[in-house]
């Protein structure tokens, strides 16, 4: 593959975490005035609108059978999970430690999949996923005065973006993209519908907190887009470490817009995180190349 597909590639990526990022602070924003409900709700029903229109444009739409599988239903169990431990956590934690423990997401998923879908994992990238799990127990100091018993939403919101991930890997590829994600996008608007009431109730909205959540649904469609043109133009391997630029959007917007301070035990703590998230993806485009050299050139087509 051409260095330059890795550059776009690179570059798609880096876009995909700005954007996620950005969508993040934005719904952190409005967490003061709105219960977590509502706001997946009026997301989501934007983030749906939005979908489906693409998805009929594009000829994606499929009948409500072809959703109802095992699978995406699983996948889509876990998605509500996420955004609902994740949007509560950005209104009770501070938003550097949010985007610092979820660079842990990459190890979580490398682990759920020598778990259970028996993926080879050899002994230095268990050694990487135990040191980026230490490095999770730096941010949270669950033995110092600095813990916060609600940092346990975040780890949450990673159990379930892993597994989302690993479902998704099974899922039949005759399935698009697009339709699954216009499910998910239903799926999430109507839970968080029926829990507005038990959350608290409806608030009334205001431009100052209903512009944000818009931007944010152009933000989320915007980053999903990213991550696809990202992975079909780039090396999986050279362009999967960029994920990482997102917590340089999480430090940067945490100090400009939310006024914080991250300390020592944030910036080391997220700085081992990385370093073994990295080694980790260096010793799986290693094991890639290494089965494609074993396995020798393709043979030719017959005429």
């Amino acid at each position: 593959m051409a260095s330059s597909d890795n550059s776009r590639g690179a570059i798609y990526m880096s876009l995909a975490m700005a954007s996620f990022t950005c969508n993040d602070a934005l719904v952190k924003s409005v967490t003061a005035s709105l219960s977590v409900a509502q706001i997946i709700t009026v997301r989501g029903v934007m983030t749906t609108v939005l979908v489906y229109f693409v998805a009929r444009r594009l000829g994606a739409l499929r009948p409500l059978s072809v959703v109802l599988q095992p699978l995406i239903l699983l996948r889509t169990f876990f998605e509500i999970g996420a955004t609902l431990t994740f949007i509560s956590a950005l209104g009770r934690i501070d938003f550097a430690n949010i985007s610092s423990i979820m660079q842990s997401l990459p190890l979580a998923v490398t682990l759920g999949a020598a778990l259970f879908l028996a993926e080879p994992v050899g002994w230095r990238r268990w050694t990487a996923i135990i040191v980026g799990f230490i490095g999770v127990l730096i941010i949270l100091r669950p033995t110092t005065g600095g813990f916060a018993p609600e940092s346990l939403l975040v780890l949450a919101a990673v159990f379930f973006t892993s597994g989302r991930d690993l479902v998704t890997r099974r899922i039949v590829a005759d399935v698009p993209s697009l339709t699954i994600t216009l499910f998910t996008a239903v799926a999430n608007t109507v839970v968080g519908a029926l829990l507005i009431v038990p959350m608290g109730g409806w608030q009334p909205m205001n431009a100052e907190n209903f512009l944000p959540l818009v931007i944010a649904a152009l933000l989320v469609f915007a980053g999903y887009q990213a991550v696809i043109m990202s992975m079909r133009t780039g090396e999986i391997s050279f362009v999967a470490p960029f994920r990482y630029t997102g917590l340089i959007w999480g430090l940067v917007l945490s100090v400009l817009f939310f006024g914080e301070r991250p300390d020592a035990f944030v910036y080391g703590g997220a700085a081992i995180i990385i370093g073994s998230g990295l080694y980790s993806f260096y010793r799986e485009g290693q094991r890639r190349h290494r089965i494609a050299a074993e396995a020798g050139p393709m043979p030719p087509a017959a005429p």
